[in-house]
């Protein structure tokens, strides 16, 4: 542990000078007095206003891969500005000794990298309070960005209250997250070796990837573990295809005909092997996310769980979704949540349960709807200046939950429904980008209060607002049309749409 002493004043002794007259430094220099004209506001007082000081026993850490900047309190630790502590374990058991020594309750650090994890842990576990923040909101003034600045500075920002704490689920939701986070890349792997498979192959003109529809189907890996082996006999590797295969077998045998290069095959060997290695790490991360699932408390009894929707995919479970062993993930998730969220559209049981896995089922944290889609970066963000508005562009948020809600607004463009009528609406009138943004938007909406309010989806509530919204669109019609002369006649051979009387 090392004691520093910078040059710079500390912010929470003196805090920034914002509350002066109107008048300006060149003004005063030129001897001008403050006017109406002034751009600054008056302040009540000449001199320095000092905030109040909403939480005294707060401290400040800028977080590093080495090194630990830990600013106390002003008045405690002897009046030392900064102390450093390395990262190592010992180090940081230290670190968190020394806080509670010095009356610490509260800690205030940024979520850069990875860093800031073994020191949250490690402090929470001996009762102090850890307020992790956005990067973004605790901005340093320009050339002042120095690792003992930024300690002093977000001390100061969090001992007068100025700073947001950031959303973090309980830990046991977080042992979940990591696990799926990690399947997540181990099957964006797995498709990285698929695309080094596709390859070799069409290096060696076997072009057997263009005729199945799914090379590491079946079929296609039977006949890629027979040419792994080194079996090159094109009627027997044919052979090995799956009886549901549409091609036929002249096709499959012209495109098993091929230049066999011992360099392809060394690679097509190798990507073969690696792709079976991370299916087997996938399988294992299946069966370590349904332990840690049964291990945490419910809120329905999984014998209640209502049937699956009829727009649910029936048959085999696709392909890189999740499966259980003992038990259903849909009915797992209905005992966590405490209603079936896979009822409604474009939620299934995977969406479902990576948006467990990175919020849970306590939505506390966001006391309504709109709090929730603002956390997420799909609302609007209007800049207002003047009076009036001059841009309405969303926050450049790049959110894990915001990508989920997207992905499931995508899978609804074809749906001939009440949702896949909406997004088609907003598509047209907004672009493609905004429209599944908006949709987005709903979906997370209707999550938060099926989430809280443990009701089961009701689609009746869109159909009445679909509704609405066309009775809108017909009466604009029927104004543009008698504007223009004409008359707005039904059509007996469309379909009826409900109307709200």
């Amino acid at each position: 542990m090392r004691k520093l002493f910078p040059h710079a004043p500390n912010p929470a002794q003196k805090a920034p000078q914002t509350g002066e007259t109107g008048t300006s430094n060149r003004d005063r220099e030129r001897g001008r007095s403050p006017g109406r004209g002034s751009r600054r506001t008056a302040g009540a007082a000449h001199g320095t206003v000092h905030l109040p000081v909403l939480r005294p026993h707060a401290a400040g850490i800028d977080a590093g891969a080495t090194h630990m900047y830990v600013a106390p309190p002003p008045d405690r630790a002897g009046g030392q500005p900064v102390e450093v502590f390395e990262t190592f374990t010992e180090d940081l058991q230290r670190l968190a000794r020394w806080l509670g020594a010095l009356n610490v309750d509260t800690v205030v650090v940024e979520s850069t990298g990875v860093y800031w994890v073994p020191l949250f842990q490690i402090l929470e576990t001996h009762g102090i309070e850890v307020c992790l923040v956005n990067p973004k909101h605790v901005k340093n003034v320009r050339g002042r960005k120095t690792d003992m600045v930024d300690a002093q500075w977000l001390q100061y920002l969090h001992s007068v209250g100025l700073l947001e704490k950031s959303y973090r689920p309980a830990d046991q939701i977080c042992v979940v997250r990591s696990i799926i986070r990690h399947r997540a890349s181990l099957v964006a792997d797995a498709g990285k070796q698929t695309q080094r498979m596709q390859k070799a192959l069409a290096q060696m003109n076997i072009l057997i990837h263009h005729v199945l529809s799914d090379l590491t189907g079946v079929s296609g890996m039977r006949i890629l573990t027979a040419i792994v082996a080194g079996e090159r006999d094109p009627e027997k590797l044919a052979a090995l295809r799956d009886g549901k295969v549409k091609a036929d077998l002249a096709t499959i045998l012209k495109a098993l005909h091929g230049d066999w290069r011992a360099e392809h095959l060394f690679v097509l060997r190798q990507a073969l092997q690696t792709y079976q290695f991370l299916q087997g790490q996938i399988q294992q991360c299946d069966v370590e996310v349904e332990q840690l699932l049964r291990k945490l408390d419910g809120q329905a009894d999984p014998e209640d769980v209502p049937p699956a929707p009829k727009n649910a995919h029936s048959g085999k479970p696709r392909k890189n979704q999740m499966q259980f062993r003992d038990t259903d993930v849909r009915t797992e998730l209905f005992r966590l949540f405490g209603t079936d969220l896979t009822q409604q559209e474009g939620l299934g049981p995977a969406t479902v349960l990576s948006l467990y896995a990175e919020l849970g089922a306590d939505l506390s944290a966001f006391p309504t709807a709109k709090r929730f889609a603002s956390w997420l970066g799909l609302c609007p963000n209007p800049k207002i200046t003047g009076g009036r508005t001059i841009r309405h562009r969303r926050r450049d948020v790049q959110h894990r939950v915001a990508a989920i809600f997207r992905l499931a607004a995508q899978s609804l463009h074809s749906r001939r429904s009440d949702l896949g009528d909406f997004l088609r609406a907003m598509q047209a009138r907004l672009g493609k980008a905004e429209g599944i943004t908006a949709m987005a938007h709903k979906l997370a909406r209707i999550f938060y209060r099926l989430v809280t309010s443990k009701e089961p989806y009701d689609p009746s509530r869109l159909a009445h607002q679909n509704a609405a919204r066309q009775k809108r669109k017909l009466k604009r019609l029927q104004e543009v049309a008698n504007g223009l002369g004409y008359t707005l006649t039904p059509n007996p051979a469309a379909p009826a749409k409900a109307v709200v009387s």
